[in-house]
């Protein structure tokens, strides 16, 4: 009988570990900056500037390699009105668009297998996947972060 009860534990232990390794790390935008770091004042002119400011804020580097889920807001690079399989999630609406980018450890590059639906770009989302602190460079911004998605959900606060 304690021969099953030790087996029964074991295989118990065993199977929750698995299951609650597939939940992925919660992640917010401050939590990607390293503890002491100072973003620079981006200087406010009118003179229709989108120039980035901290092109080399650090990224937190126990991040890498990590399953995440990241809420944030999609600026597509890829795709059509409906779907896309590559873009930028950034913190707020209208980052690298209307507003200058926010600094490199503030911008995630996410790239998909295939193209994913993304109802409305006012809307915030969920971002699930694997996380890098491999960078990427495009027009629009320097990046810090990297993401293989896995999938994408409205954010629901």
């Amino acid at each position: 009988m304690i021969y099953f009860l030790k087996k029964a534990c074991l295989i118990s232990i065993i199977f929750s570990q698995l299951v609650f390794a597939d939940e992925p790390l919660e992640l917010f935008w401050e939590d990607m900056v390293p503890p002491n770091y100072q973003a620079p004042d981006a200087p406010f002119d009118h003179d229709g500037s989108m120039q980035q400011m901290g092109l080399d804020a650090p990224v937190v580097e126990s991040l890498d390699g990590k399953l995440v889920k990241i809420p944030g807001f999609v600026v597509p690079l890829e795709g059509n009105n409906e779907t896309t399989s590559e873009f930028l999630l950034v913190p707020y609406f209208g980052a690298c668009i209307h507003v200058p980018p926010p600094p490199a450890n503030q911008i995630v590059y996410v790239k998909f297998s295939e193209s994913v639906p993304i109802d409305n770009l006012y809307d915030a989302v969920w971002v699930t996947g694997t996380l890098t602190t491999k960078g990427w460079e495009g027009d629009l911004a320097t990046v810090g972060y990297s993401l293989l998605g896995m999938s994408v959900s409205p954010y629901d606060g």
